[in-house]
């Protein structure tokens, strides 16, 4: 169901179930928390892309088989463990890319909201349509969404059920490029890099200053961002940085 390669300091999981759209059953979404467990373990990953096999879909959302036999106290159980993979993939001490190839919907398109940034084949389009089936939401797409593109675009699209193109994501920031689909992964893998070349610590802490920082009230958000820039300074990167930057070289970063 998920393919985890490693490619160098990349790693690349994909939903591998491409004859269902790649649909999130109960075991995809095991093995994609397994796999975003792993990358915390695996030390020399500096960004990870999340992408689908095949043009069709990035992933279509939650097996909706395995939906409709659920009860009340199924779906709680449900919603918890969407939750709880969106939640590991937002709060990944590296950048987490989507690569989104296809479709995008329901609990697939929450897996992209989760991650730091999105890159989106002309083919890709996004959708929140739980509610044409009397549900809504519940992989946080509610509110990740909302705090990405803004309340009035994120309810319409939600409580109508309408699908974005990717051109309409880009306008609306819900994604950062759009590529040809022959195009995306090497894109992907290109963003990557350049992220790759920067300071290790520095991406890290950034991601930690944005991310926990917009959960916060502005105050103690800047208090955050204070104490992780004050606390690089104890870091040979930052020195390598900054002496690189004097004497007019490309510096060499290290992690440490």
């Amino acid at each position: 169901m998920v393919i985890f390669e490693l490619r160098g300091r990349l790693a690349v999981v994909r939903l591998n179930h491409p004859e269902r759209m790649n649909a999130l059953s109960r075991r995809a979404l095991n093995e994609l928390d397994e796999a975003f467990e792993r990358v915390e373990r695996e030390q020399g990953v500096h960004t990870v892309i999340l992408t689908g096999t095949g043009e069709r879909a990035f992933s279509a959302g939650t097996d909706i088989k395995e939906l409709a036999s659920l009860d009340e106290e199924g779906a709680r159980d449900a919603a918890k463990r969407g939750q709880h993979l969106c939640n590991r993939i937002e709060h990944c001490s590296v950048p987490v890319i989507a690569a989104v190839n296809g479709l995008a919907a329901g609990g697939g398109c929450e897996l992209a909201l989760a991650c730091h940034l999105r890159i989106a084949s002309t083919h890709a389009r996004f959708s929140l349509p739980e509610t044409k089936l009397g549900l809504i939401p519940a992989y946080g797409g509610t509110q990740r969404l909302a705090r990405i593109i803004g309340t009035a675009r994120a309810s319409e699209m939600m409580l109508t059920g309408a699908t974005m193109s990717a051109e309409e994501a880009h306008r609306a920031g819900l994604v950062n490029r759009v590529v040809p689909p022959e195009h995306l992964l090497t894109e992907a893998e290109s963003l990557a890099g350049e992220i790759a070349k920067l300071a290790p610590l520095a991406i890290r802490a950034c991601l930690r200053a944005v991310v926990r920082g917009l959960l916060m009230p502005l105050e103690d958000g800047l208090a955050l961002e204070a104490e992780l820039f004050s606390g690089l300074f104890s870091t040979e990167d930052m020195r390598e940085g900054t002496r690189a930057f004097l004497e007019k070289r490309a510096p060499v970063f290290k992690g440490k």
